[in-house]
């Protein structure tokens, strides 16, 4: 198994595929790597040569990816919520901040159902059975 970036990469998997398997790089940018780098997309990852993916490696940290990532984007958040714009707001009460409905949808987002008003019945009847059990 080859090792890029901190993840194992399987080495029946095609070079471009494997690539993605990386947080922070998609198809697109997996190709435009192997591209620069002169590499078959169909390539398996044990076909290549350990030169080759020294060159992948030193390529993709051109690129923020994994932990700078993560770190790049909570900041991007924190820079948010700090200037009280209102997708601040959004992200700190944890709601849709690209304009989405939630009339109806962002159940994700707002949580499990909470039935208002329903329960009539069950209430009477568990009522009723106390009122029997204490007699």
């Amino acid at each position: 198994m080859a090792r890029l970036a901190g993840i194992e990469l399987n080495d029946n998997w095609r070079v471009d595929y494997a690539l993605t398997k990386i947080k922070g790089i998609g198809w697109s940018l997996s190709k435009k790597v192997l591209d620069s780098l002169k590499i078959a997309h169909s390539t398996r990852i044990k076909d290549v040569s350990v030169e080759n993916l020294n060159k992948i490696g030193s390529e993709i940290e051109k690129y923020p990816i994994e932990g700078e990532l993560l770190r790049k984007v909570r900041a991007n958040i924190a820079r948010l919520q700090a200037i009280i714009s209102y997708r601040g707001l959004r992200h700190a009460k944890g709601l849709p901040v690209r304009g989405q409905r939630t009339k109806t949808n962002a159940r994700t987002k707002r949580g499990k159902r909470k039935t208002v008003g329903a329960f009539k019945k069950e209430v009477l009847a568990k009522q009723k059975t106390a009122e029997n059990a204490k007699k």
